[in-house]
């Protein structure tokens, strides 16, 4: 089953990535089904939210549901298996040379996607992306043999590549599907009317290459659910959003409120208004939010944010009000993005590495500048 228009992510709810409330694991599973029984048929997740944790949840909220009736997308890329964790930057990429050769390469990926199939309850993902990839994820031609293989041995039906886990990439996205594009099915990118940048700019390759696009974030941190402007907000100590630049929320809803003439035009709520702007790209066919209970009484229920995002209608806005939004949005240079960079010198972290010739080709042929 191809996925669908609108999708969940078991990265919602807390539990496994720190956005408002912690739900409690039956709340968290409780979800899932309100999702499923709400109409939507996509369920995305990862082999490292949790060290598998969020698969087995998912497992148990789709269970005994026909498997026919929705489309699984897995994830896999980090090593929890034989790596260790490293602080803050995560447990290390599978192709860390540390942990293996690329003749290994396809030993772990199939057991990486056994293990979280049998996690999940079923034999095999519609979607299988590699997620978060290093430098090798984009380059090694090891690599995307062996997540044929994958597919080639019955256990997923589609393959695709996850960018992250911060923007950036572009360049580096765009010569993956130079060298792999056959392969590739799907791209889960970044995107939202207030972070058109960069992420609009790899649309136009991932038309030209068959790749269909499932945009992630399309929340804005919480700004498209509408309630982190409600009276007695506060983010809880921990939050990934309290990293972000003071004043991003009041930032976010000024440009978010320029928007609202256009959402009341098609009677649209914030965050289907959201959806919708990708969803008018045409490389972007899937939707996945991060849905969050803030904290807080005057916080709406989760659970609503679900239901209100599966009700969405079907429905695009034209080229012309796609690019009257990006205007509004544009956040061109705001943030320092990760990938290929003319900054490092040698790479330091799995997801900086030193700019490379043939990528400032490939940006002078698909006109993507040149200041990297």
């Amino acid at each position: 089953m191809e996925p669908t228009k609108t999708a969940y992510g078991t990265w919602s709810g807390g539990r496994f990535m720190h956005f408002g409330e912690t739900l409690s694991e039956d709340r968290f599973i409780g979800c899932i089904e309100n999702a499923y029984q709400a109409g939507i048929r996509t369920f995305v997740t990862s082999d490292v939210y949790g060290n598998g944790k969020a698969d087995e949840l998912l497992g148990r909220a789709l269970k005994g549901i026909d498997r026919g009736s929705y489309s699984l997308v897995g994830m896999i890329g980090h090593d929890f298996y034989e790596g260790q964790r490293q602080g803050s930057r995560g447990y290390p990429r599978f192709t860390d040379p540390e942990l293996r050769g690329p003749e290994k390469y396809a030993d772990f990926t199939r057991m990486a996607a056994s293990k979280e199939l049998e996690r999940c309850g079923t034999d095999h993902f519609d979607l299988l992306m590699l997620h978060n990839p290093d430098e090798l994820g984009y380059t090694s031609e090891p690599l995307w043999q062996a997540m044929k293989l994958v597919k080639d041995e019955g256990l997923t039906t589609r393959l695709g590549i996850a960018p992250g886990p911060a923007n950036g990439f572009s360049l580096d996205l765009v010569g993956c599907f130079e060298r792999f594009g056959e392969l590739i099915d799907w791209s889960m990118l970044i995107l939202n009317p207030l972070e058109p940048w960069p992420v609009g700019l790899t649309l136009p390759a991932c038309e030209k290459h068959g790749v269909k696009v499932m945009t992630r974030v399309v929340d804005y941190g919480g700004v498209f659910h509408g309630d982190l402007a409600l009276p007695g907000h506060e983010f809880k100590p921990g939050d990934h959003r309290t990293y972000r630049p003071e004043g991003w929320v009041q930032h976010g809803m000024e440009k978010a409120n320029r928007m609202l003439p256009l959402a009341e035009k098609y009677k649209l709520t914030l965050l289907q208004f959201a959806s919708i702007w990708n969803l008018s790209h045409p490389a972007v066919e899937s939707v996945v939010p991060t849905f969050i209970q803030e904290a807080g009484e005057s916080a709406r229920p989760i659970e609503e944010k679900i239901r209100e995002f599966a009700a969405m209608p079907d429905v695009r806005f034209t080229p012309e009000e796609v690019d009257a939004i990006r205007q509004i949005g544009d956040n061109t240079g705001c943030m320092t993005l990760k990938g290929a960079s003319k900054r490092h010198a040698i790479s330091e972290r799995p997801d900086e590495w030193p700019m490379r010739e043939d990528l400032l080709e490939l940006a002078g042929r698909y006109g993507l500048g040149s200041e990297w």
